[in-house]
């Protein structure tokens, strides 16, 4: 019985992310990005999206909330997940094997009813420290 009730709320709150990160993707390409890649792993680590807006490629975190739920997505994004999103940035561009100008967002989206309610661009959060030689 717990775990029939533990599998549908998974399934639902990944459904549910997976929704908030198709309404993020259209709201970039909205503003004129490029969708690069979308759940894109380094191992363990995952970037959500990965956006091409002119010369910068924008790394991005999406936190899907519901009404229900509330909360803020932002807050979510702990200490340890920042961690995650600078390894996987960095396994990124290593791949690419090239430098390129780069920005992390934290993208929230907000949902009611199983319909899109609002979404909240925090654009330019800190991940990368800049080393100092």
């Amino acid at each position: 019985m717990f775990f029939a009730t533990w599998w549908r709320r998974w399934c639902h709150w990944r459904s549910l992310g997976a929704r908030g990160e198709r309404w993020a993707a259209a709201y970039y390409a909205q503003q004129g990005g490029q969708l690069l890649a979308q759940n894109w792993r380094a191992g363990v680590d995952e970037l959500d999206l990965v956006v091409l807006e002119g010369r910068v490629v924008v790394f991005i975190e999406v936190k899907t909330r519901t009404a229900e739920q509330g909360g803020e997505g932002y807050g979510a994004v702990n200490r340890r997940k920042k961690r995650a999103l600078r390894r996987a940035v960095r396994a990124w561009l290593r791949e690419i094997d090239r430098i390129a100008h780069v920005r992390c967002d934290i993208v929230e989206v907000l949902v009611c009813n199983s319909r899109l309610v609002r979404i909240l661009q925090h654009r330019g959060v800190l991940l990368l420290r800049r080393r100092h030689s």
